[in-house]
């Protein structure tokens, strides 16, 4: 039995490693393994690496920068004026004007003083106080400067474009003259009135051109 028993054991042991070697070499074989990527992904990411043909629709907008003006509406609290006709300097809000005034004229011969606003809308603004005046006579740096009692109406306000933002200015000033005007500013030497601000018109338009 012990002479029978081994050849039996010696066969076996060559069966399981002949099922061994078929078992491993099965498992290396190209059919088995399974693809890394199929077409569809595979084209899903051609797609979201090449770039988008020019006038594709699914290319971003360029940003468009919003205009100032296309959200902001003239009120009274945005409109204001401008000091010595000039945009560059700080504009003025209802200001009462004290100290030496405020300049209505670029060459200083013209100043609103002490005024006390009474309407200050969009579309005009009423004030009462004193005007100073310089004669200019026998020229404006040695000529006497008037105060003459007055109520001016700022109107006809222009649109000016910053990097701040789009605000207004006052473009006219009409002058009524309670108490008269004295002899030296009469006739010839008259102040302009209405007053129309060219400069500033001039340099709004230019601002939002």
């Amino acid at each position: 039995m012990l002479r029978l028993a081994r050849p039996l054991a010696v066969a076996g042991a060559i069966a399981c490693l002949a099922l061994l070697a078929t078992a491993c070499g099965s498992s290396s074989s190209p059919t088995s393994s399974a693809p890394t990527s199929t077409p569809a992904s595979a084209a899903a990411s051609t797609a979201a690496s090449s770039p988008a043909p020019a006038g594709s629709s699914s290319s971003a907008p360029a940003p468009v920068a919003s205009s100032p003006s296309a959200s902001t509406a003239q009120t009274g609290t945005n409109t204001f004026l401008a000091p010595g006709q000039d945009l560059s300097a700080t504009p003025l809000h209802e200001p009462a004007c004290t100290g030496y005034g405020c300049a209505l004229s670029g060459d200083s011969t013209a100043f609103l003083y002490q005024i006390t606003w009474t309407t200050w809308s969009a579309t005009q603004a009423v004030g009462s106080g004193t005007y100073r005046l310089d004669a200019c006579n026998p020229d404006c740096a040695a000529g006497p400067v008037y105060p003459v009692a007055t109520v001016v109406t700022l109107s006809q306000p222009v649109k000016v474009c910053s990097s701040a933002g789009t605000y207004w200015v006052w473009s006219r000033a009409s002058f009524t003259f309670p108490n008269g005007l004295p002899k030296a500013l009469q006739g010839q030497n008259a102040p302009t009135n209405p007053w129309t601000f060219a400069a500033v018109i001039s340099a709004a338009q230019q601002s939002c051109g």
